[in-house]
């Protein structure tokens, strides 16, 4: 049990500090026989921050139970 609260604990506080992540992908803009455009396309996810907290603070009562 006190290690699945701190593996919350963190995984919330990470969530929280980082806030997201981003990918990107390729998009064929022009085509044309030979001739081809590219374009970078950058997506970025964001994770709530309530969910970090909601994480963090649950692993914190999973400790304290824990002890009980």
């Amino acid at each position: 049990m006190k290690a699945a609260a701190i593996i919350l604990i963190v995984l919330g506080v990470g969530i929280v500090i980082w806030g997201g992540f981003g990918f990107k992908t390729e998009e064929r803009v022009f085509d044309a026989g030979p001739i081809h455009a590219t374009r970078e396309k950058e997506h970025h996810i964001p994770y709530g921050s309530l969910v970090g907290t909601v994480l963090a603070v649950g692993g914190v009562i999973l400790l304290v139970k824990g002890r009980s």
